[in-house]
């Protein structure tokens, strides 16, 4: 197996109280007044991945995708349970997050790679690439905080795509940019699961997932609702979106 999801549970404490400042929850926690609740993001997830499979996973806001996704990657620890990787990780999530606004394009993608674990040689040899993809021309050697949103898109879709990785984690990604840039990236995606890379895609979007997946995992509050062919787990999951 590529993937093994075995029992994962992950909790949060959350502030009971209703606290307006930083500074009201200071004094309640030195005074040990601090009441929690117990949320729970994820509750007893298991499945199994074979290498070279597309998996979906779908389900309504605050389900848990993304804080399953963060688990898988290693980004996030679970309260309970245990992940089984067979291979090496490239998460595309919340592309972006690693960049410093008061570097240039350029500075930034030695950066952001180096945050992916790409060595320095591997980003000069596709520095090229990596700039011709973004279609970013000469505004690579400009500071980021002069980008649009969708050029810091752009940038971060290309850097992180440039490897061929065992496992691919992708989190809403092919929304990037506009239409001609997210069809480019489309095809960035089919290329890498051409590869046999086992892909997890999380997308409100049914048509991608109808498109691309094997297999579809259905999350509701936190817990697996159904797992099944890509057709009839987005059949039903559909029907609940429509009543």
């Amino acid at each position: 197996m590529m993937i093994k999801a075995d029992n994962i549970t992950v909790c949060y404490k959350m502030p009971h109280d209703k606290i307006q400042s930083i500074k009201e929850y200071m004094v309640a926690l030195m005074k040990k007044k601090l009441k929690y609740e117990q949320f729970r993001a994820l509750h007893g997830v298991s499945f199994e991945i074979k290498k070279g499979e597309v998996i979906g996973i779908v389900g309504s806001n605050g389900a848990g995708k993304s804080t399953l996704l963060k688990v898988i990657s290693g980004i996030l620890r679970p309260t309970e349970g245990s992940v089984s990787l067979g291979g090496n990780v490239v998460p595309m999530l919340e592309l972006g997050s690693g960049f410093d606004f008061d570097l240039s394009g350029r500075e930034n993608i030695f950066l952001n790679g180096a945050i992916l674990g790409y060595s320095e040689g591997f980003l000069k040899e596709k520095y090229d690439d990596i700039v011709a993809f973004s279609e970013l021309g000469d505004f690579i050697n400009i500071p980021v905080r002069n980008y649009s949103s969708g050029m810091i898109m752009r940038l971060a879709f290309s850097i992180a795509s440039q490897v061929v990785p065992d496992i691919l984690i992708v989190d809403e990604i092919l929304a990037v940019g506009d239409a001609a840039f997210q069809e480019k990236s489309y095809a960035r995606m089919v290329e890498l699961m051409g590869h046999g890379t086992t892909v997890l895609l999380v997308s409100h979007n049914i048509d991608q997932i109808r498109r691309l997946c094997d297999r579809v995992i259905w999350l509701d509050h936190g817990e697996v609702k159904d797992i099944g062919e890509t057709q009839k787990i987005c059949d039903a999951y559909m029907q609940t979106q429509i009543r």
